[in-house]
């Protein structure tokens, strides 16, 4: 069984002080703690380290802006990279027919996101849209960035 697993992207590095929260660059990994409805925020935990019937203990915490925590999806690029949610996937098929053009080769590039509409992660390459299961079956499929730190290559702005 998969444990879910969440990330979160942090812009002010400032914030893994405070708590000593262990991070990778501008993204901090944990289990996802989901605050009230009217809240604006969320929290990124570690392990718990003590449970009662009083309190609960984390090893550390980091708040995140509401709804802004990414899911793991269970699946790794070919490069053995866990691919997450908000993850820009590059993915496409290469045919050795010798040095000529073919029709079957693809190229795609898209943003990672979960779809309810499909009760599944899907791979967005504007607006056409592959099941992630469908993407694992191609040749070659990597993470090439995210949605915080490389929007430009799938049309956004830094």
């Amino acid at each position: 069984m998969m444990v879910p697993k969440f990330r979160a992207y942090i812009k002010d590095l400032d914030e893994f002080e405070y708590n000593d929260v262990p991070h990778k660059g501008h993204f901090v990994y944990g289990n996802l703690i989901k605050g009230k409805l009217n809240d604006d925020v969320d929290a990124i935990v570690g392990d718990l380290i003590e449970i009662n019937d009083e309190y609960v203990n984390a090893e550390w915490w980091c708040s995140i802006e509401k709804g802004s925590a990414e899911q793991i999806t269970g699946l790794k690029d070919t490069d053995d990279n866990e691919i997450y949610a908000g993850d820009i996937l590059h993915f496409g098929s290469m045919w050795c027919v010798g040095d000529e053009y073919d029709p079957r080769e693809e190229e795609h590039i898209g943003l990672v996101e979960y779809r309810p509409d499909y009760a599944s992660y899907v791979v967005n390459c504007n607006g056409k849209i592959y099941r992630l299961e469908q993407v694992i079956s191609f040749d070659r499929y990597s993470v090439q960035g995210n949605v915080h730190t490389n929007p430009a290559t799938i049309g956004g702005t830094a």
